[in-house]
C-alpha cells in the first residue's frame, strides 16, 4: 500500500495529522518536565528538608483532616 500526499489527504484527515503532531510534541514536554523534577527531586538534600516536610505536613494535616475528626463535647 503506497504512502498518500499531502495532496492526496482530505482536509479532515490533514486536520487529524496536525493534532497528532501536537500530542506528541505536548507529551514530549510534560515527560521533559517530569524528568526534570525527578532530576531536582534526586539532588535536594533530604536531611535539611526534613524538618521543614514535617512542619508543612503537621500543618496541613491540622488544617484540613484535624477539622474533619469529630470533637469530644463532655
Amino acid at each position: 500500500m503506497a504512502k498518500k500526499t499531502t495532496d492526496e489527504i482530505s482536509p479532515m484527515e490533514q486536520e487529524i495529522l496536525l493534532l497528532e503532531k501536537k500530542k506528541v510534541k505536548a507529551l514530549e514536554r510534560i515527560a521533559n518536565s517530569v524528568d526534570a523534577l525527578t532530576i531536582w527531586f534526586e539532588e535536594i538534600d533530604k536531611k535539611s528538608w526534613d524538618e521543614r516536610i514535617q512542619f508543612y505536613l503537621h500543618e496541613w494535616h491540622k488544617n484540613t483532616i484535624g477539622d474533619n475528626e469529630p470533637k469530644d463535647e463532655s
